[in-house]
């Protein structure tokens, strides 16, 4: 679906590409030299530090009078304002510092505006903008606006500077020419554009306009046909909502109606551009150049409009209709409708504007003034002083819940008003009573909007009104006259101390400040001639809405205050400052390696990305886990038609989106679905020859014609393939048409096609005809993203994938081993921006980007070696508000953005996981890497990059068989070593015997304690059996070897809490007998082996292993005897306590034959290789370095008991995967855990040539034997069914293909020598 998505958004995208880069060649060419052709007069300022510093003087590389612009005053209050005469479109800035002298300007912000009132400031990433200056007098630092500034005037103010000298500039400003055609709207006036013809179905719309206005409500465009289409664009609450509906049926089943809002505070009285591109169903809609691309509801691709579209407000014709909808006003310009510019054509009178009162090209001033607060600003004006009534009105737009709105002194007391979680209050302290009075008004007032409040004192009352609403207008009384005291406070107020500390100071604007009924001027404030302020930026009301564009992902709720906005994750799958990451893991998969059970789980293939969370039913029984997603459909649904000839549709529904299907299936190894069809005279795909009589549909609404147990392209049955249906003449049992029942059924695998979204039955319409359909849910199992990896062999090795343009929110994860204390993992650098991540010291992790000019880096510390070849798993994040990095889970380091800088990272390089640019890249493997949801391939790289291998590849993979005896092959990166440490047995390969020699009255114990957990492991080798609770054994198996030439004697007693025991011992004559006792039997059962002498003084192995009552016992190298416990026998072996070697020395009963025959004096020779399933005691005794509960009696001498270690050949370096240098180990395993001599090796070489001449020898006999006598014979084997076997070219599709493998034997004899 995404990618069809992407298909029907192609041509929108290439015209927004087109116009892109239209627009790009028109800046490229606007970089005219604004500033300095301006005459001198045309530059201004707040003030002037002496003669020659005029502001006149402040052109770019001009060295005239000073050589730049200083301020008589260093402070935040100064500003230099350039008049470019007319409008103009400003792209960039360039400054310096005063020529020759330590005079410059580090930082600074830009305001402008069209008529030197109500200046707007430069945004830029949602924040009032601080550029970086300079830093030397005669260096120049231009900066290239993201967006053009359309204005006349623009004020320079400066924010720091050079602290050894003062503020000074120089400046330049770039850009070109703006013209547009400006019309009025007085609320009444509406364009009518009339078409040429009196109806339009109209396939692509591009509408461009710009407007100005101070009104929150109204509309701009609007158009509608009689067919229920319409289009229109208003405001509604200063926010802009674009209403689309393209056609909706009469019956309602299908929806056309769309609206999407953008924007907010748009009635500021400034210009905000606005672009609307439709191409069929595919929308962009672009708001001051922040655009949203939408897809409209319904199925329709035509607007199909009557007579005309309006801007301005609605038709009178289409009023009763609208819903009092009211006309806009303001200003708009620059209004085009496919094409044509509509404000040209009524200058020129060809569009009807009859409905104008008075129609104007210009846009009048506006009267407000406006006056901005942050946390330490406060204004104070005059007012009456000694009258007993108080009147003060003000209209106010905050985002933050609490603030001080006016404080005045009155002659006993004061009264406040502030703002209190959203509600305006009023505090009246009365001194001379002691008394306070509040009264509160309003809820939610802290939603960016004006609003109004007026306070009314008079005589012994007092009334609060908010937002002009006299009904809700709140009354109390106060219990002396008021006295004012002539001095108003608003925004702030500051005690009279030094300290001036700050009661609730108000962030926001203000505006219509009236005291005692009167206006206050707020312009004789800004000119010094009455009142007073501080840090208050006069008309200007700089207000951001910081959720506009909305940064909390995935329908998270975006709040605010005035300095940050917050998101709630609730409800939404994901959490994060911006809720960004998802809560759950990609796959079934991933869960089980959490250590999860089966059950239902919320799963999310594509993580950060656009598909929702959904869930599914993970089965993790088996090796395999499988994923399971059910469907609506009930188990053999009954299937009827009572039309004649007409098919019936059963739609299968899901309980998740068709993208989300395709997220499992695109990324699962397999998929399967079981589909079944049981008939009674209703054929199915009536084969051989006919049209099928029933089909599915599958994956992007394709029918397909086979049925399960079949294939693609085969219209075939499961029966047909193993040629079994009843009737051999048909493909399917259903297609013989029988009065019986009978049922074709099987798996659907092919996993392109599912899952079955529709199947569409046809043969049910017939007298007598019955079907039942199943169709099961859709399995799969294996998860490819989860798996794909890459394994890194050189330090110069890496994989580079195309570069990507970030977005504000940007996220990292992979797993990764490695034995390796640095490299690097990924980098991607850009003109300016770069991201990397890096392991240091092989147990830190660091990733560091750039934010603007800021480098950020953080750092993990891993409490366990990152370096030890087991998979870890790092999550970096970088978002507006944070940066992120995880691992493993838990440790984790969080760090607060940066204020400025979050444009989107734009990397013009290669991505490189690996080395970059010379550093050393990283070692090891990697697997699951994930940018912003996508997984990359990076198998597919791997295998056309040189030293880099597809999947994790070392050397365990080509010789972890050399670890023999159970031994576990451990990866390093000049080789391998193999872990011996849960087997009997030592040495590089695990090959060397551990064994002692027991003198007279020697043993070795080992014993489990209760304490320390009474589990014993069975043995893996026998399937079938679970591990049991505790050491309650139903299988066991025992390894030994020993040699001896004295008997009787007790080789192994294996003792328990019971009366259970389990020994091995040698009889008087040498032979060997193994006691069970397990309980139910009065007697132990007993085997002999009385064949044999076994105390001879050679070395013999002994393997005995039971499973319930079956017991096999394998001598030497003698075949396998199997024996079976009584059934009167108890088949677990309770609560096993201890293994004895070489003797018995036990409390409690014990089988007195046991002791009376074969415990003295005890075994004397030589035991190794001791194993009992998982615990080798002797090797723990006689290893000090593990610590088990062992303990050793008498004289125990490590031998090898005379068994020959195992050699094997070295491995040459062009072979080894890892092989980094020719000069390199020849031998793959570990260096340190080898011992040898030079006489090892001689002797090795001697051996070798022997060896060869021998086997040349033989082979030469062999030959002429062959020769001499040359006969056939015969052989036995097994093949696999191959396309010979098949009736046709279909069926052989089939056999051949690894999902309908069948094998059968077929034998061939031939003798030979």
């Amino acid at each position: 679906m995404s990618y069809v998505r992407e298909l029907l958004l192609l041509p929108v995208l290439c015209g927004i590409l087109s116009t892109s880069s239209a627009a790009s060649s028109v800046s490229r060419k606007c970089e005219d030299s604004l500033a300095t052709p301006l005459p001198f007069s045309s530059f201004t300022s707040s003030s002037v530090f002496a003669r020659g510093h005029e502001a006149g003087h402040a052109k770019l590389s001009r060295k005239q009078g000073a050589g730049g612009w200083s301020p008589s005053e260093n402070d935040h209050q100064q500003w230099l304002q350039v008049d470019l005469g007319s409008r103009k479109q400003v792209v960039a800035i360039a400054t310096q510092g005063r020529y020759s002298s330590s005079d410059w300007t580090s930082k600074y912000r830009l305001i402008y505006s069209d008529t030197q009132k109500n200046w707007r400031p430069y945004l830029q990433d949602g924040n009032i903008w601080t550029f970086e200056g300079n830093v030397n007098s005669e260096g120049v630092v231009r900066f290239e606006l993201q967006h053009p500034v359309l204005a006349r005037f623009i004020r320079f103010i400066p924010v720091d500077w050079n602290r050894e000298g003062r503020i000074g500039v120089r400046l330049e400003l770039y850009g070109c020419s703006y013209w547009a055609d400006v019309i009025s709207f007085d609320g009444h006036g509406i364009i009518s554009y009339r078409f040429r013809s009196r109806k339009m179905k109209i396939v692509k719309d591009v509408v461009t306009l710009k407007f100005r206005t101070m009104a929150r409500d109204g509309v701009l465009l609007h158009g509608e046909g009689q067919q229920g289409d319409y289009i229109s664009l208003e405001l509604h609450r200063a926010r802009l909502q674009l209403s689309i509906n393209l056609g909706s049926n009469q019956y309602g089943s299908i929806q056309g109606h769309t609206s999407v809002t953008s924007g907010s505070l748009l009635d500021d009285d400034h210009w905000h551009s606005v672009v609307i591109e439709r191409y069929r169903r595919n929308v962009n809609f672009t708001l001051d150049h922040h655009t949203q691309q939408f897809r409209t509801n319904g199925e329709f691709d035509h607007l199909d409009l009557d007579h005309e579209i309006s801007f301005g407000g609605v038709p009178v014709a289409v009023k009763p209709n609208s819903g009092g909808r009211e006309n806009f006003k303001g200003c708009m310009e620059g209004i085009t409708y496919n094409g044509d510019n509509i404000t040209n054509l009524v200058r020129r009178k060809k569009v009807d504007v009859s409905s104008f009162r008075n129609l104007t090209f210009s846009c009048a001033e506006s009267n407000s003034f406006s006056v901005f607060f942050n946390s330490t600003s406060f204004l104070r004006l005059p007012g009456q002083s000694d009258s007993d009534t108080l009147s003060v009105s003000l209209s106010f737009r905050t985002w933050n819940p609490n603030g001080l709105l006016m404080f005045t002194a009155l002659a006993y007391g004061w009264v406040e008003v502030g703002l209190t979680e959203g509600k305006v209050t009023v505090h009246v302290n009365v001194t001379q009573r002691n008394t306070r009075i509040d009264i509160s008004s309003g809820s939610g007032l802290n939603d960016g909007q004006w609003h109004s409040v007026h306070l009314n004192a008079l005589e012994y009352y007092a009334m609060l009104t908010v937002d002009g609403d006299e009904a809700s207008t709140v009354r109390t009384a106060i219990p002396i006259q008021i006295q004012t005291g002539g001095t108003y406070y608003f925004g702030g107020f500051f005690l009279p101390t030094n300290s001036r500390s700050l009661q609730r100071s108000f962030q926001g604007c203000m505006q219509m400040i009236h005291i005692d009924d009167h206006l206050a001027d707020l312009r004789a404030v800004e000119q010094g001639l009455i009142g007073t302020f501080e840090n208050v930026s006069l008309d200007m009301c700089a207000i951001i809405d910081r959720c506009v564009p909305n940064h909390c992902e995935h329908s998270g709720r975006c709040t605010q205050t005035w300095d940050s906005f917050s998101c709630d994750c609730s409800g939404t799958g994901y959490t994060g400052a911006t809720c960004h990451t998802s809560m759950y893991q990609q796959s079934c998969e991933e869960y089980k390696h959490q250590g999860k059970n089966s059950g239902s789980y919320w799963v999310d293939p594509d993580g950060s990305g656009p598909i929702a969370p959904f869930k599914v039913n993970c089965d993790m029984t088996e090796e395999k886990v499988w994923t399971t997603l059910k469907n609506n459909l009930s188990p053999q649904t009954s299937v009827t038609s009572t039309v004649q000839d007409r098919k019936a549709v059963l739609q299968i529904t899901y309980n998740v989106t068709d993208e989300q299907v395709l997220s499992v299936t695109r990324s699962a190894g397999y998929c399967e679905q079981f589909v079944a069809y049981a008939c009674r005279t209703s054929r199915l795909l009536n084969t051989p020859d006919g049209a099928p009589l029933t089909w599915w549909v599958g994956r992007a609404n394709e029918r397909h014609f086979y049925w399960g147990g079949s294939g693609p392209g085969i219209q075939k049955c499961s029966c047909g393939i193993e040629h079994n249906c009843t009737n051999p003449e048909y493909f399917c049992n259903c297609d013989a048409d029988l009065r019986s029942w009978r049922e074709d059924a099987g798996l659907l695998v092919y996993k392109d096609h599912l899952p079955v979204s529709q199947v569409v039955v046809g043969d049910t319409s017939r007298a007598g005809s019955e079907a039942k359909l199943t169709v099961g849910p859709l399995q799969c199992h294996g998860d490819r993203n989860y798996w794909n990896a890459a394994s890194f062999s050189s330090p110069a090795s890496y994989l580079h994938f195309p570069s990507f343009r970030g977005e504000t929110s940007t996220d990292i994860s992979f797993y990764f081993k490695t034995s390796s204390t640095h490299g690097v993992f990924l980098a991607n650098l850009g003109t300016s921006n770069f991201l990397h991540i890096e392991l240091r010291g092989g147990s830190v992790v660091v990733f560091s980007f750039d934010v603007g000019r800021e480098r950020v880096e953080l750092s993990v510390r891993s409490p366990v070696p990152l370096n030890d070849d087991q998979w870890h798993r790092v999550e970096a994040e970088k978002n507006i508000k944070e940066a992120v990095l995880q691992l493993d889970g838990q440790s984790r380091e969080v760090r607060p953005m940066p204020p400025q800088g979050h444009t989107k990272l734009e990397f013009y390089s290669e991505l490189y996981v690996g080395a970059s640019s010379g550093q050393r890249g990283f070692l090891g493997c990697m697997r699951a890497l994930k940018l912003n949801g996508v997984t990359f391939d990076l198998e597919e790289r791997a295998r056309v990059t040189p030293g880099v291998n597809p999947g994790c590849q070392g050397h365990c993979n080509k010789y972890g068989m050399h670890c023999r005896n159970g031994g576990k092959c451990v990866e390093q990166y000049n080789g391998y070593s193999c872990d011996c440490s849960l087997t009997a047995y030592d040495g590089p390969f695990c090959t060397d015997d551990v064994g002692g020699y027991f003198e007279t009255g020697t043993l070795v114990r080992y014993d489990f304690l209760p304490e320390a957990g009474t589990s014993l492991p069975e043995p893996k080798a026998v399937p079938g059996v679970g591990v049991p609770l505790e050491s309650n054994l139903t299988q066991e198996e025992l390894v030994f070897s020993f040699s001896t030439s004295s008997a009787p004697s007790i080789l192994v007693y294996i003792s328990s809490r019971t009366q259970d025991y389990m020994a091995v011992v040698l009889r008087h004559n040498g032979t060997l007998q193994i006691r069970y006792s397990l309980g139910g039997l009065t007697e132990p059962y007993t085997i002999d082996v009385d064949h044999r002498n076994m105390a001879n003084g050679q070395p013999h192995s002994v393997n005995i292993t039971r499973n319930l009552r079956e017991i096999q016992l394998q001598l030497d190298h003698y075949p396998v005897s199997t024996y079976s416990l009584p059934e009167a026998s108890d088949t677990q072996f309770n609560l096993i306590k201890s293994i004895f070697l070489g003797k018995v020395f036990e409390t409690g009963q014990i089988d007195p034959i046991l002791i009376e025959r074969y415990n003295t004096p005890g075994f004397v020779g030589c035991l190794s290789r001791v194993k009992l399933n998982s615990v080798a005691p002797l090797k723990a005794a006689l290893r000090s370095s593990m610590a088990a509960p062992v303990s050793t009696h008498g004289i125990l001498v490590p031998s090898n008991c005379g068994a020959s270690p195992l050699t094997i050949s070295p491995m040459a370096a062009a072979s080894d995967p890892w092989h980094l240098d020719a000069a390199g180990a020849v031998f793959p395993f570990n260096e340190n855990k080898t011992k040898s001599d030079e006489v090892d090796r001689n002797s090795a070489i001697i051996g070798g040539i022997i060896s060869m001449v021998i086997f040349i020898v033989l082979g030469i006999m062999v030959f002429v034997i062959r020769h001499l006598f040359r006969h056939k014979g015969s052989y036995h084997t097994n093949e696999a069914k191959g396309a010979e076997s098949a009736d046709c070219a279909d069926a052989a599709i089939i056999v051949n293909d690894p999902a309908f493998t069948e094998t059968i034997d077929e034998s061939k004899k031939e003798w030979f020598i």
